[in-house]
């Protein structure tokens, strides 16, 4: 069972406030965009069924609307779903600002806010080299405010020269989850980038988590202007990569074409696979907002219903 203190709550105020301002914002926009007739309620009753226990009937709703609701608990829920988030070094990109790593915290905070209000069930998964915290899903309270918690310290404690393995991390997921669940992956997925074998051994991850029956989303996280589109100036930098500090010294325009080539057919043989296994690849930029996470959710959960 989790506990947390006064601090602890202090700490991860900020992060459900946000989440808060987000989540209600992209509700107040769903009836100016296309995804108008996504219902989002939050019900706290349901209609009274022939063998409910007449315990948890609401008798002063009853008294106002003369019908039958049962009150609902936290502990019941409709949707199970495992927020798994890839805080290795590279996640930490840009540098001493927003990154990647901000963004996909964020956005899973303004997912569990959603999720808590519709009294479904979550739990968290984070990894760098292997799986270091793995919760089962709930839908309380105290379970919320451990999340959020966890979620803070990651952002306050940079990982620095820490690697990925984002495969070994989903055969591990797979083998926890008992019930189906939707699963949400935030990665920038740049673990198998230019290595054939890796790239094997995700897509083996990937389809473990697809055999055992679990509906999967996967945020590919990037920088686009940068990461994506590699749009720097026509000058010398020096690269680093964060994961394993090695060092590159280049004119940006005389490595781009290669980097853009590889870069962008890796990117083709992930989208053919997430096609393959029937998973969705969202792209999210972290300059671009969180509508794009929250819509692709409430889509994948629209076709699970």
């Amino acid at each position: 069972m989790e506990s947390f203190d006064q601090s602890e709550q202090q700490l991860n105020s900020n992060l459900e406030l946000l989440a808060k301002y987000v989540v209600e914002g992209f509700i107040t926009g769903l009836h100016k965009s296309p995804f108008h007739g996504f219902s989002v309620e939050f019900a706290e009753h349901r209609a009274y069924n022939s063998g409910d226990n007449v315990r948890n009937i609401d008798w002063k709703l009853f008294g106002r609307t003369e019908k039958l609701y049962t009150k609902r608990y936290e502990e019941e829920t409709n949707l199970r779903c495992q927020f798994v988030i890839d805080t290795s070094s590279s996640m930490f990109f840009p540098r001493g600002a927003y990154n990647k790593l901000s963004f996909s915290v964020q956005s899973t905070a303004a997912l569990i806010y959603l999720l808590k209000k519709q009294r479904d069930a979550f739990g968290l998964s984070l990894f760098t080299e292997q799986l270091w915290l793995n919760t089962p899903a709930r839908s309380t309270t105290a379970h919320q405010q451990y999340i959020f918690s966890q979620l803070e310290q990651v952002l306050s404690k940079p990982h620095l020269n820490v690697k990925t393995n984002l495969e070994k991390s989903l055969h591990q997921v797979a083998e926890s989850i008992h019930k189906r669940s939707m699963v949400i992956i935030f990665s920038d997925l740049l673990t198998a980038f230019q290595d054939e074998k890796q790239q094997s051994a995700l897509f083996a991850g990937l389809q473990h988590l697809k055999f055992n029956k679990h509906e999967v989303i996967i945020f590919s996280i990037s920088d686009k202007a940068r990461e994506v589109d590699f749009n720097f100036d026509n000058r010398p930098y020096q690269f680093i990569d964060m994961e394993t500090g090695e060092e590159l010294r280049a004119n940006s325009a005389t490595v781009k074409e290669t980097y853009l080539n590889a870069y962008h057919t890796y990117r083709k043989q992930i989208a053919l696979k997430c096609a393959q296994y029937k998973i969705d690849l969202i792209e999210a930029d972290i300059s671009g907002g969180f509508s794009a996470v929250l819509s692709a959710y409430l889509i994948k959960r629209k076709k699970m219903n």
